[in-house]
């Protein structure tokens, strides 16, 4: 138990570290580490971005709600919205007819699920899921996209990649330590007990999305 002279751990750092194991497992899976690697075909990159449309479907549809939510709504921010990035990559990736043959996986159906229950009934848990994904676009997904234009020739920030392009944010740096002062303010309305209660739900962010490059690894095995 923390004296009453010590601060607790900045927001942003409790969820930081309270996840970071989960983080870790989902970074290091089996499907991500080949992607990365440039060892699997383009049709893996374009099921995993259509698998992620129905991801940021659920993210950014009740935005109207969410903002206006003292916790959650100081996060709300359009310079971050995804989905008709999404949607112009898969155009280019596949086609005008995705729309008819795309089709969630099971995991990310749970993703989306517990996304949508939490934007109606506990919006403090739908920020874990928020911190998870945007700021993941912001760092690691950069990765992402520089490997895509060099593995399958797609154009520097353009068609295929437009996901991973924040062309609203000028200086993702900067924007990324706003960001974690907003989530620590956003701590600052919670009592322990709830911050740990988010915390936790960051963890199962992580574990969530796991699960779908988990199914996606099983979809795109390297043969040996």
């Amino acid at each position: 138990m923390s004296s009453p002279d010590q601060q607790p751990a900045a927001f942003s750092a409790l969820l930081r570290t309270a996840s970071a194991e989960e983080h870790q497992a989902a970074e290091q899976s089996s499907f991500m580490g080949d992607l990365l690697g440039g060892r699997l075909g383009r049709q893996a990159y374009t099921d995993l971005t259509g698998q992620l449309r129905y991801v940021y479907r659920a993210l950014e549809s009740r935005l109207d709600t969410l903002a206006a939510h003292p916790v959650a709504g100081p996060l709300i921010d359009r310079a971050l919205l995804r989905t008709a990035a999404i949607e112009r990559d898969l155009d280019h990736l596949a086609g005008p007819d995705w729309r008819t043959t795309l089709a969630p996986l099971p995991a990310t159906e749970a993703l989306v699920a517990r996304i949508e229950e939490l934007a109606e009934t506990w919006p403090a848990g739908y920020l874990a899921h928020h911190y998870t994904r945007y700021l993941g676009d912001l760092s690691g997904g950069q990765i992402i996209r520089g490997v895509a234009e060099r593995t399958w020739g797609f154009e520097r920030k353009g068609d295929g990649v437009r996901f991973y392009v924040f062309e609203e944010i000028d200086n993702p740096a900067a924007f990324k330590r706003d960001y974690r002062a907003r989530l620590d303010a956003a701590g600052e309305l919670m009592d322990e007990v709830e911050r740990r209660r988010v915390a936790e739900e960051c963890k199962r962010a992580f574990v969530l999305n796991g699960a779908i490059f988990g199914e996606l690894g099983g979809r795109y095995p390297l043969s040996a």
